[in-house]
């Protein structure tokens, strides 16, 4: 999945630093665009030495975020700055967040999508929610204090479930309605006050398909930057009636598929991807099938 970036190591220990020439910059723009700079083939997050060509005030406006082994990488963000305008020739684009599910190498991706998860944070809790002031960075932890009332903010970080259900030797898939990505998806939503993620299933499946499902078990979690969440990943069982009812505000279509109608996926860069093949390959086999799948595509 996204964040497995073995053997590189994440460290997202708090601290307050300066940037030095060759860490990286990831200056946003309106959440989730990001200045990519193009080397041939390859798109890649600029140093702050490279951006100081278009930016020479990011230096300054620089705020520490977290490192990738050795590699530290920085916040600006570029929404107030009239003057930042990239040359229409030169080696620097804009880049929304879709192209990062493909992105190579895989670690670079996910510091872009933690960056940008930091940077709608931060952008939203500018002023003090109880009374108004400007927040300041707090000087111990990664939040965001008042320096009237001392309301504190932290990044946010929404638990969501996500779940696998099987009917025999069939899994339910579904596809979104009105949302960019248009590949097969799973059974998902937020988790509501005063529920259990076991309850969420049973309601979110209840309300998206119109299914009863028993047996729910816990798989694996998932931090999903791109919408703020905590996935946390099941599968269960149909209990009972197999027919679909659909949440057509949410959902373009749902259905049951056998396990060679199910696409394969062995990037699994979600949790979604990863638990469809988990159903289609086995648990155990996964990783071994999945990697048979990509030497074949290759040969």
């Amino acid at each position: 999945m996204i964040q497995d970036i073995a053997p590189r190591q994440f460290h997202n220990e708090y601290k307050i630093c300066t940037p030095e020439a060759e860490d990286f910059v990831l200056a946003i723009r309106k959440n989730s665009v990001i200045l990519i700079r193009r080397e041939e083939d390859m798109l890649r997050i600029p140093t702050l030495r490279e951006i100081r060509e278009i930016f020479p005030e990011a230096e300054k406006e620089a705020y520490y975020l977290f490192s990738i082994d050795d590699f530290r990488y920085f916040l600006v963000n570029v929404d107030e700055h009239r003057e930042f305008e990239i040359p229409e020739s030169g080696p620097y684009c804009l880049k929304d967040s879709r192209f990062l599910r493909n992105m190579d190498p895989e670690y670079e991706a996910f510091a872009i999508i933690t960056g940008m998860q930091l940077a709608r944070w931060r952008r939203a809790h500018h002023y003090c929610g109880f009374c108004g002031t400007p927040m300041e960075d707090s000087t111990e932890e990664r939040a965001l204090v008042c320096p009237k009332c001392h309301q504190i903010e932290y990044p946010k970080i929404s638990p969501a479930i996500i779940v696998a259900i099987t009917n025999g030797s069939k899994l339910l898939m579904t596809k979104y309605r009105g949302r960019p990505y248009a590949g097969y998806a799973l059974v998902a939503g937020f988790v509501e006050i005063g529920e259990t993620f076991e309850d969420t299933v049973r309601r979110e499946v209840m309300e998206e398909v119109g299914l009863k499902v028993k047996n729910i078990r816990y798989y694996q979690s998932q931090p999903w930057a791109f919408s703020d969440t905590e996935m946390i990943g099941f599968f269960a069982e149909l209990d009972g009636d197999d027919r679909i009812t659909l949440q057509e505000d949410e959902l373009a279509m749902a259905g049951w598929f056998e396990k060679d109608e199910i696409p394969d996926d062995w990037r699994m860069t979600s949790i979604s991807a990863k638990l469809r093949m988990a159903f289609k390959y086995g648990e155990d086999r996964i990783e071994s099938e999945l990697a048979e799948i990509q030497r074949e595509s290759e040969a």
